[in-house]
């Protein structure tokens, strides 16, 4: 008889150089840059997505060789440090303790003889994408890529082949919260008090910038990163100057954390970068009178 893994992969990890060591080809058809279901670092679900997860039906097949250690049939409503339900799901285990999830499949196509740990090469069949995991009514995969050494999710894209135009990026409508509780609108106000405040930009609902960046008077003050995610008490948090949870990062519905600025008396120029995948950059300036 043979036996259906049902289980979860406790992993987390660390940044990955540019530099890597090899890249992965499409788990399923290409998709154009700008047309997945949903990206790498978007807020979903209450949480931060460590998945990219793609639009359309089809084929899955492995990233890359490796060795498949786990097939997931069966699941509980506790996945750990995934956050979700992959649903019917395969592992696979590359080189560099790099891991691939192919969740959200379709059960009956998944390969008898993946059911038995074996040797996988790239591009050989894994099954067909369903709706078993936590996108329900969404036939698509959910693709994860984790370092088993490092403590991080990487963002699967920066392995993959990228074919077509990015989504646009916009830097958004700018609001800062003071400790004293109170919310400030750069669009239209210009006199602040002097402390502590964390800016935020206006979210797109779909578009996540690769990287935001805020200078004060020239001075880079914070960046926070979205190529990995990391676990930080027992929370999956982008990396910026701290590790910022997903309550951090995505206060509500409608903002993203950009940085935690510290105005002082005087005129200070604040400066906010959002940049995509590709290294293209937006950004706005907005001259503040410090009192």
């Amino acid at each position: 008889m043979k036996t259906r893994n049902s289980f979860f992969v406790a992993v987390a990890l660390c940044a990955l150089s540019s530099s890597a060591a090899f890249a992965f080809d499409w788990p399923q058809e290409q998709t154009a840059s700008d047309s997945f279901f949903s990206y790498f670092g978007q807020l979903r679900g209450g949480t931060i997505s460590s998945s990219l997860i793609f639009k359309d039906n089809s084929e899955i097949k492995a990233a890359y060789e490796g060795r498949v250690t786990a097939v997931i049939t069966d699941h509980g409503d506790d996945f750990g440090w995934f956050e979700s339900t992959l649903g019917n799901a395969v592992t696979v285990a590359h080189k560099d303790n790099l891991v691939t999830v192919y969740a959200n499949l379709d059960d009956e196509s998944i390969p008898e003889k993946l059911y038995e740990t074996k040797n996988v090469e790239s591009g050989e069949k894994l099954g067909v994408s369903g709706n078993s995991g936590w996108q329900e009514g969404q036939s698509c995969l959910e693709f994860k890529v984790i370092d088993t050494k490092n403590a991080t999710v990487i963002n699967p894209r920066i392995l993959m082949p990228r074919v077509g135009k990015e989504l646009p990026l916009a830097v958004g409508t700018l609001t800062m919260d003071g400790k004293d509780g109170k919310s400030h609108n750069l669009t239209w106000e210009r006199y602040i008090p002097a402390g502590v405040y964390s800016l935020y930009r206006k979210r797109q609902s779909v578009a996540v910038p690769y990287r935001t960046s805020v200078a004060i008077n020239g001075a880079t003050v914070e960046s926070i990163s979205y190529d990995t995610l990391k676990e930080s008490a027992g929370l999956l948090c982008a990396t910026g100057n701290s590790n910022y949870s997903a309550q951090e990062l995505y206060p509500d519905a409608e903002r993203q954390l950009l940085a935690i600025i510290q105005l002082t008396h005087g005129r200070n120029t604040v400066s906010v970068t959002v940049t995509n995948i590709l290294g293209a950059a937006t950004s706005v300036t907005y001259a503040l009178d410090v009192y």
